[in-house]
């Protein structure tokens, strides 16, 4: 449709000129007020057009069909105020038909032809002629003869115009669909990583219910009790086991296991304050926290986005040297999450290469999808994930729209 609006104003400008230097260069008189209203009536069409883009209406084969018509009437009734078929520039009845086979359905194209297939037989019999006046000394052919030349002209160059654009068009089709391919190939990866993580889970359940239950055991034996150096390295184990399957817990949950928990209502500032806060008591880290986020939301507490900050953290703390900062802002409505470090910053490649799998300064194997879960977290919920080297370091952001993860009053 834009594409159309665009070469109806081409065609509005063409035939004013054409009409006024027709008047006042050749002397060639034409009902003047009428082809100035059918020009009227295509800078209206154009207008309607526009507004239908900007409202975000879809457009239909219909919408383009029906757009596509009252080009040929408003050519129809300008060439038959001008002459009829004897007019040159008849010819631009094939623009028209050119436009209609590639936009249009097939139906659609078909019926194009035939319409302007009987408006050309129409103004071979139904036309205003034109007088010539005396002081045009060139024959009526050779008159004709020029304004084929022009027409053919004219019509050459909306073609090409026309043939660029679509295929301008077509490639940015074919990038989108190789970006959706490149998502659906990633997003199958992910799958194929949440099995195999639930799998595991699955399995190391049941050692790890029995380590807690053996270390429980052993804590109330006698000879362990008298030893407070044993006691203490059983209350230390079984510490670590309920860290495992608090672990194994988790990834049930991330992967919607009935065992775990749905998600709660909570807010953007506890959410994010306590995801904080836990990771650095766990990890016995520092971080530098700045809250400026403004008025709280109501949200919900997703384990996925949880886990999603998680690895955040855990990136910047493998390449920070002493400092991590996290920021929690709002941009409008969406909030934004940004975690900085003051690490040796990603490389040039890496950048490039930002939310792929296995995209890692590291040399073993199997690093590396760290940002990529969190680039694909961030993408499923509407966000985007951005990441930039600093001065010293490299800070990496998450903007997420609210309203993908905030709650009604009714707590959905």
């Amino acid at each position: 449709m834009l594409l159309l609006v665009q070469l109806r104003w081409l065609a509005v400008a063409g035939q004013l000129v054409t009409i006024l230097l027709t008047q006042l260069a050749f002397d060639i008189h034409l009902p003047m007020v009428a082809m100035l209203g059918v020009l009227g009536a295509l800078v209206m069409l154009n207008g309607v057009s526009l507004i239908l883009l900007r409202s975000g209406g879809r457009i239909t084969n219909e919408v383009l069909s029906g757009a596509l018509l009252l080009d040929v009437a408003a050519l129809s009734a300008q060439l038959y105020l001008s002459g009829g078929a004897t007019n040159p520039f008849v010819s631009l009845f094939l623009l028209q038909v050119v436009l209609g086979s590639v936009l249009l359905d097939r139906w659609s194209s078909w019926m194009l032809v035939v319409v302007t297939t009987l408006a050309f037989a129409l103004l071979t019999r139904f036309y205003q002629p034109i007088t010539l006046p005396p002081s045009i000394m060139l024959s009526l052919f050779a008159l004709h003869i020029q304004g084929m030349w022009v027409c053919f002209a004219l019509v050459a160059v909306l073609l090409v115009m026309f043939v660029t654009r679509i295929n301008a068009n077509l490639r940015e089709q074919d990038r989108r669909f190789a970006d959706i391919r490149r998502q659906a190939v990633e997003e199958e990866h992910i799958v194929r990583i949440g099995l195999l993580a639930s799998g595991a889970a699955h399995e190391l359940g049941t050692p790890l219910a029995s380590l807690s239950v053996i270390l429980g055991d052993w804590k109330r034996m006698p000879a362990i009790t008298r030893d407070p150096e044993l006691l203490r390295d059983v209350e230390d184990m079984q510490a670590e086991v309920m860290r495992c399957k608090a672990i194994v817990t988790g990834i049930l949950m991330s992967s919607g296991d009935p065992r775990g928990e749905a998600s709660t209502q909570t807010s953007v500032r506890v959410l994010f304050d306590r995801i904080v806060a836990d990771w650095a008591a766990a990890r016995d880290r520092n971080v530098r926290y700045a809250d400026a986020f403004g008025e709280d939301v109501r949200i919900a507490s997703d384990v996925v986005l949880q886990q999603a900050v998680v690895n955040l953290l855990d990136n910047a703390a493998e390449a920070a040297a002493s400092a991590i900062d996290v920021t929690l802002a709002r941009d409008g409505d969406a909030l934004t999450l940004t975690v900085g470090d003051d690490g040796r910053g990603f490389a040039a490649e890496q950048l490039e290469k930002l939310g792929k799998p296995y995209n890692s300064s590291k040399a073993e194997q199997g690093h590396g999808l760290g940002l990529f879960l969190v680039s694909n977290v961030t993408r499923q919920l509407g966000g985007t994930l951005s990441v930039t080297n600093r001065n010293r370091g490299a800070a990496v952001t998450i903007r997420l729209p609210l309203d993908t993860i905030r709650t009604g009053d009714d707590g959905r």
